[in-house]
């Protein structure tokens, strides 16, 4: 449930419910607006009475949550919520292009490519250091090495980097590498990974699973917000389904359905949720039109040579035509290319 403070209810109305919630047993997570201040109660709520709450000083009104996810649930946070990473603002007005290769293959490679998306428009260059595969004979990374040249190609460009880790394990190095952390659609329902992300309070790019409702993703989502770590965004990257023309089916209704139903930002990965490159740039117009917050892209300078997702990653001339066409859709919707 939430509590809704009385606008201008002084900070010490403020802290006594949050004193006394904690005192009944539960969690309080404040969300503080310029007019009011809402406190969630997160925790079993069958056994609190809600007059009790309402008769708390400073309390307006007090409100069930009707959806499990309860942090992420536009009941707790009405307002659209921004994630920062560095000076890039994800889920503001503005369009967010991130991209880069499936994974880091080598420093020619990967330097290649964060200077052709840079060029191209991208606000963050994307790469795979620790890679989980179907084939446990399929390139798996570069690892450690993988990162720190993330790293170099972030000093040599200026672009923030988001890299996957695929464990409690590998999670202290990408942390140490890296402004974003993803976590991939194999790990999604990876509880103790997701608990570890909460802790490290970095912004996370929260991919769903292949198999996953749309409740199950923003439960997912409710395990790193439930440890005071708001900044998650999430990313519908396609799901499995019986059509076998494209490797996946992207989602499209998620995108409008997840906008209404959390506050969260919502990107679009078009290159898994298709796996073919002549089908990214129609299905990155199609996300933008349905009101994804930004899009990101795998680029590779030689898809043909690539070590991991060749066919769905665009050429840096082909990514370059995409920008420039999905800035277009942003401006015909109301937003900012």
């Amino acid at each position: 449930m939430i509590i809704v403070m009385r606008m201008g209810a002084a900070q010490d109305e403020v802290e006594g419910v949050v004193r006394h919630i904690q005192t009944l047993g539960y969690r309080a997570h404040l969300s503080q607006g310029e007019e009011r201040t809402i406190i969630g109660l997160i925790g079993d709520e069958r056994h609190v009475s809600h007059e009790s709450l309402e008769m708390l000083s400073g309390v307006e009104r007090v409100i069930p949550i009707l959806h499990p996810f309860k942090l992420a649930s536009r009941d707790f946070k009405p307002e659209n919520t921004v994630v920062e990473v560095g000076e890039l603002r994800i889920g503001d007005r503005r369009l967010v292009m991130i991209a880069g290769p499936c994974s880091v293959e080598s420093r020619q490679q990967l330097l290649e490519t964060a200077w052709a998306v840079k060029e191209a428009g991208a606000d963050m260059l994307r790469g795979g250091a620790y890679k989980p595969r179907t084939s446990p004979y399929a390139f798996p990374g570069l690892g450690e090495e993988g990162l720190e040249l993330l790293a170099e190609a972030r000093e040599a460009t200026g672009l923030p980097i988001v890299s996957e880790a695929i464990s409690p394990e590998t999670l202290p190095s990408v942390l140490r590498h890296s402004d974003m952390v993803q976590i991939g659609t194999r790990n999604m329902a990876n509880y103790a990974l997701l608990h570890a992300v909460g802790e490290a309070k970095r912004p996370v790019l929260l991919k769903r699973g292949l198999m996953s409702t749309m409740e199950e993703f923003l439960m997912a989502g409710e395990y790193i917000l439930s440890h005071g770590n708001y900044k998650v965004v999430l990313c519908e990257r396609g799901i499995r389904t019986f059509e076998t023309y494209t490797r996946n089916t992207l989602d499209i209704n998620a995108v409008p359905t997840m906008k209404q139903l959390t506050h969260l930002p919502v990107l679009v990965d078009p290159s898994h949720g298709t796996g073919r490159w002549e089908l990214v740039e129609p299905v990155s117009r199609a996300a933008i039109a349905a009101g994804a917050d930004g899009l990101i892209v795998e680029v590779h300078p030689r898809p043909a040579e690539a070590l991991s997702d060749g066919a769905q990653s665009l050429k840096p001339e082909n990514f370059a035509r995409l920008v420039q066409s999905v800035r277009r859709i942003a401006e015909a919707v109301d937003r900012a290319g």
